[in-house]
């Protein structure tokens, strides 16, 4: 790969989100056989993922989007601003008022997901808007079924550093999930990250 170039694929990965192999190469000024060499020794490298969308008529498209890897590379200063807003609200006006403004987000995202699974009659179908959703904004969700349970799985979080910082954020975001998956199922998180796991994982049963 040439010096540079690796770079270069990464950051326009990061403004357009995702792009095929032709548009690349059409980006980068090279062929398109070029640009594909250059996306597989990335996705190699686990900083690049892809997808295959139908599209009309015709064979898949396979479009190409940063990994959660390939996003680490860039700075994330969202963080760093949010966990000292945090600081600062905790510190001005108290414990209890960071607690209500994570109740007001919680209660707000709770009210969206409702809205967007208010049609699912199963829980596969209520798993699988929620997967959609919350991968949607980045926590790569997943579900899955195993020994006769339900597993609903978040292999990242994006907030973490806020939660990090105030641990009401995943109290909230249980209370929400155990609203959003409805009465007659028990729900309990049996791995989380902030306790050193990789991945947050909730069983229902």
């Amino acid at each position: 790969m040439k010096q540079g170039i690796g770079d270069r694929i990464l950051m326009i990965l990061k403004e357009k989100d995702e792009i095929s192999v032709a548009a690349l190469a059409n980006e980068l000024g090279i062929t398109k056989e070029g640009a594909r060499l250059h996306l597989l020794k990335l996705t190699e490298m686990d900083l690049v993922k892809n997808i295959r969308k139908i599209e009309g008529v015709g064979r898949p498209v396979t479009y190409y989007s940063l990994s959660h890897k390939g996003h680490s590379k860039f700075p994330n200063t969202h963080a760093t601003v949010t966990v000292e807003l945090l600081r600062s609200v905790k510190k001005l006006l108290g414990e209890n008022a960071v607690n209500l403004l994570i109740n007001d987000r919680e209660n707000q995202i709770y009210q969206r997901y409702e809205q967007e699974i208010q049609n699912s009659n199963t829980m596969e179908e209520r798993l699988e808007y929620i997967s959609k959703i919350r991968s949607e904004e980045g926590y790569m969700a997943e579900w899955k079924t195993e020994n006769g349970k339900y597993l609903y799985i978040q292999n990242h979080c994006p907030i973490g550093a806020a939660a990090a910082e105030c641990r009401g954020f995943c109290n909230a975001e249980l209370t929400s999930f155990k609203k959003l998956i409805g009465g007659g199922f028990q729900i309990e998180r049996v791995q989380h990250i902030l306790s050193g796991a990789h991945r947050c994982i909730y069983k229902i049963y």
